[in-house]
Formats: C-alpha cells, sequence, structure tokens
C-alpha cells in the first residue's frame, strides 16, 4: 500500500454501539480513496496538537469511502473526544494512510479475538477469510452487549456459529486459554483488544508455532516511554554522530538535530517513525514487531526503541 496526504470529508455518522462512534469519510475532491487491505489503519489530525490513528472497518473493495469506529474514552487525551463531540458531517479533515501494521494473511483456518474497540481491524478480516472459504471463527468479549459494536451486525451476516459474543456482564472475562485451545497446524490466530486481554492471548499461544499470533496494540507497551542507558546514534546520510541521554529518545535527539522524520504516536504504536537498522543492537519497545522481526534487527522505531545492553552505537539509515 502507498501511505498518502489526504483530506477525508465526513459524509456519514451513526452509532453502531453505546460509546461507539463511526464515521464515513471520503475524499475531500470526490476522487477515489487509496487501495487498503484488511487490518490497515489511516491516521487523522484533529484540531491542533491531536493525531491519532484509526483502524479501517469498511469494505476495502469501496474505494469511494473509508469508514473508522472510535470508542470514547472516558480518560483519554482528547482525541475520541474530539471525533464524538467536534465532527459533524461535511467537517473536513486532515489525513495520512493507509498503514498496515497488522496484515490479514490466507491460512487453512482462523481465529480471530476482540476486546471492546479491537473489534474494528478485524471486520474487514471476517469478510476476508469468508470469501476464502476457510473454517473461521470469532470470540468478541465487550462489557455489555450495548457496548460491543458491530455484534449483531457480525452475527447476522455470518451466523452465532462463526460469531461467539461474550457479554462480561453475562459470562465474566473471556477464557482464552480454553477459546485458543492446543496448537494446530494451518492456524492463524489474529488479536485485539486491551492490553490485559492480549497478555493473556499470547500466553494461551505460548506453545504455538512461530507467527501463528499476530496482534495490534492499542495502547503502548508500559516500558515504551521508561528511561534507559546512555547510547550514540550515527546517521548514514552525513556520518554524523549524535549523543541519546537517558531520558530522551532518538526521536528527540533527531528533532534537536534538524532531521526531517515523520512521527506522529511517539510510544510505538502507529509505525510512522520506523528506520532501517545499518548496525547495532536494538532494545525493541514498540508494540509493532513480531519476535521474528525483532531478532532480524533490520528495522527500529526512533520514537521508543533503544539500543541493547552493550551496544553504545546504533547506526541508522538517517
Amino acid at each position: 500500500m502507498t501511505e498518502v496526504e489526504l483530506k477525508l470529508r465526513v459524509v456519514a455518522t451513526d452509532h453502531p454501539a453505546e460509546g461507539v462512534r463511526r464515521l464515513v469519510l471520503t475524499d475531500a475532491e470526490g476522487g477515489d480513496l487509496p487501495a487498503w487491505e484488511p487490518g490497515a489503519h489511516v491516521e487523522l489530525t484533529l484540531g491542533e496538537g491531536l493525531v491519532r490513528q484509526y483502524s479501517l472497518c469498511g469494505d476495502p473493495a469501496d474505494r469511494s469511502r473509508w469508514q473508522i469506529a472510535v470508542l470514547r474514552e472516558r480518560h483519554g487525551r482528547g482525541g475520541s473526544a474530539f471525533v464524538h463531540d467536534g465532527l459533524a458531517a461535511d467537517d473536513v479533515v486532515s489525513a495520512r494512510g493507509p498503514r498496515q501494521q497488522f496484515a490479514w494473511e490466507p491460512s487453512r483456518s482462523h481465529l480471530f479475538l476482540a476486546g471492546g474497540i479491537g473489534i474494528t481491524p478485524l471486520v474487514p478480516m471476517l469478510a476476508a477469510a469468508e470469501a476464502a472459504g476457510v473454517p473461521w471463527v470469532l470470540h468478541y468479549g465487550g462489557r455489555s452487549r450495548a457496548s460491543m459494536a458491530f455484534a449483531d451486525e457480525l452475527a447476522g451476516r455470518y451466523g452465532d456459529a462463526k460469531v461467539v459474543v461474550h457479554p462480561e456482564d453475562e459470562e465474566g472475562l473471556l477464557d482464552l486459554g480454553r477459546i485458543v485451545g492446543p496448537p494446530r497446524d494451518g492456524l492463524r490466530v489474529h488479536a485485539c483488544g486491551p492490553a490485559s486481554m492480549l497478555a493473556a492471548v499470547e500466553q494461551a499461544c505460548a506453545s504455538f508455532p512461530a507467527g501463528t499470533l499476530a496482534v495490534e496494540r492499542f495502547v503502548a507497551r508500559e516500558d515504551a516511554a521508561a528511561p534507559g542507558g546512555a547510547f550514540e546514534v550515527e546517521l548514514t546520510s552525513d556520518g554524523r554522530v549524535l549523543a541519546v541521554g537517558t531520558e530522551e529518545s532518538i526521536l528527540d535527539v533527531l528533532e534537536r538535530a534538524g532531521v526531517d522524520i515523520l512521527s506522529s504516536c511517539r510510544e510505538g504504536t502507529c509505525g510512522t517513525c520506523e528506520t532501517d537498522l545499518v548496525e547495532g543492537l536494538v532494545e525493541h519497545r514498540d508494540s509493532i514487531l513480531t519476535p521474528a522481526e525483532q531478532e532480524a534487527m533490520d528495522v527500529l522505531f526512533v520514537c521508543c526503541s533503544r539500543a541493547a545492553a552493550g551496544c553504545s552505537r546504533l547506526v541508522i539509515d538517517r
């Protein structure tokens, strides 16, 4: 997918669940929107200083419109409140995307696990699995049925055998150990939801073959912005060597040095600041790379990644 800068117009809104607002967005000039694949997200600029990423949850084949669904976060940082209260039909917002960090991959069978608003990137994945004609099932947990966006719509489309809804006020928390079960050949697991749920999913899948599990996080790892040891960063573009202190990120240092670099979340969840690693060992703190991708030591996210213990210098392609 090619990432581009866009102006998007809000053409319709509704509330598919309590506390969730869905926006339908079109190109402000009336053209086709960029192609995207299940799992992709778009970055929106929501007023001054608010840049947020939201999963695309519509039909990838429909180039005329995009859809996102946003949960009102009671203790958020302003992005969800802006979407709920600050946007109306015909408003235009700046955007960048589509961006892919959570790709759907064909497999012999699929298990989808959603918690709350984590259902959004999975909606187009379910359609892709259905179109592929392979076995799949979704287990979807939420506080209550009324709070679970798309639950009735998906169950009506695919049936209760494939869309299994688990309201917490009726059943308690998802029994992920039972749901995941033992390793199976050809299984692909996609999970999106709160950090506690994803930690339980990772534990349940610990004995599965590498590459079985793919997760998307809406919240950064706890250590993403934690202090670390000091180190140096060398830039391939001009050979400059910059010092990174214990309380600052590589991104902080690059910006201070006048290096032109795109960034957004500043906590390792969006992927905007991905940078090629030329030399050195990285302590990965992002919420994007798989364990195998981390071991490859060929990219890092300068907003949160640091030099690994014993490595005094990273050489990056900047």
